[in-house]
């Protein structure tokens, strides 16, 4: 820790906190903003928090940098959730955000500065172990985001910092306060990592036409019309435009399901409806950060950020995706987000969901369309 320390700042309080502790620590410290998303527009607020990050290094007497990643970030984090939304999968930009521009292009431009670690202000936990670095959850459990650091590549992992693993969030506001950080009471930001706070229907339609089709139950009955599946998730409530109809309960109708070959959005009446619930799950081929895992083991697991854990068996497959059956059914399992997968507080890996399955009436297993 001797070395050069580069703090990813983001003009938020966490990040601002972050070099906080590490310059405490009388460690040489340098800050980088990074941007990337190039597009002026009133949603965008680089410009700001850029001016928030400068004043922040400006009272902690640490020198300032900045870079642009909008060019990497497009092509590997937002083509991604272009091709995702097309396929009517729902992907998590967030995850390969970390992978790719962070700890990925981001550190290796720390490097370039002379830095040997990347902090950040996430809140997550990293320690050496004996099969090299370790990802677990933060002591803020409310607050851990370790779900969205599980696909960070071991190397990089070595490399990075978290500073606020082991604070609660009401002391690291507290920390900003008493040092005077001109941000210790900025709001959190909230949303997906390029969108934030722009509404995502709006932002969607610049990029993706519409594609209009039937809405229908389970049953088959046509309730209405959709404007395109990439607009909605499994589960969702809102947005739907359904209303009442005629010979249904007065009751939400949520999404089931998507049937891409017919381009139809199947909703159902209940919260827990049994086409809303699934029993198991098969992925991608998994990302691990231990030694790969080849034989079937219980864990747990989240499907979802703030999601609690979930017990699960997972079965390894032989081309490294992963099957997994659930201790209890989980709701909205959705193809296209993450599974997440933990021995206690220490995160073993995860891989992104490909397809679920629910029980039918004869035992058997039935994939549920996307």
């Amino acid at each position: 820790m001797g070395a050069r320390i580069i703090v990813g700042l983001s003009g938020g309080v966490d990040s601002a906190v972050a070099a906080l502790l590490l310059r405490r620590q009388g460690l040489e410290v340098h800050g980088l903003f990074m941007s990337n998303w190039d597009e002026d527009d009133t949603y965008c607020t680089s410009a700001a928090d850029f001016q928030d990050a400068r004043r922040v290094c400006e009272e902690l007497g640490i020198p300032l940098h900045r870079a642009s990643f909008a060019e990497e970030y497009r092509q590997r984090v937002f083509g991604n959730f272009l091709s995702e939304h097309r396929a009517g999968r729902t992907p998590n930009p967030d995850v390969l955000c970390n992978r790719e521009i962070k700890f990925g292009v981001c550190l290796a431009h720390a490097r370039r500065l002379g830095g040997e670690i990347l902090a950040t202000g996430h809140y997550a936990r990293q320690a050496a172990g004996a099969e090299g670095a370790e990802l677990h959850k933060a002591v803020d459990l409310a607050k851990d985001q370790s779900y969205f650091l599980h696909a960070v590549g071991r190397d990089e992992l070595a490399r990075a910092r978290f500073p606020l693993g082991e604070l609660p969030k009401t002391e690291v506001r507290a920390l900003a306060r008493a040092a005077g950080l001109p941000v210790h009471d900025k709001p959190d930001s909230t949303g997906i990592c390029f969108i934030g706070e722009r509404p995502f229907r709006e932002f969607l339609a610049q990029y993706l036409p519409d594609q209009p089709g039937p809405i229908e139950t389970d049953g088959g009955l046509r309730v209405g019309v959709h404007r395109g599946l990439a607009y909605h998730t499994l589960g969702q409530r809102n947005g739907l435009l359904i209303g009442g109809q005629a010979g249904f309960p007065e009751q939400p109708w949520y999404v089931a399901a998507k049937d891409a070959a017919r381009n139809t959005l199947v909703v159902v009446q209940g919260h827990d409806h049994p086409l809303l619930m699934s029993t198991e799950l098969e992925s991608e081929p998994a990302h691990w950060l231990v030694e790969r895992l080849t034989r079937p083991f219980h864990a747990m697991v989240k499907l979802r950020y703030r999601q609690a854990d979930q017990a699960a068996w997972i079965e390894p497959l032989a081309d490294g995706r992963l099957r997994a059956r659930f201790a209890a059914p989980q709701r909205a399992v959705t193809p296209g987000q993450s599974m997440v997968i933990y021995s206690g507080t220490r995160c073993l890996g995860g891989a992104v969901i490909e397809r679920t399955f629910r029980p039918c009436g004869d035992g058997a297993r039935e994939a549920q369309a996307i």
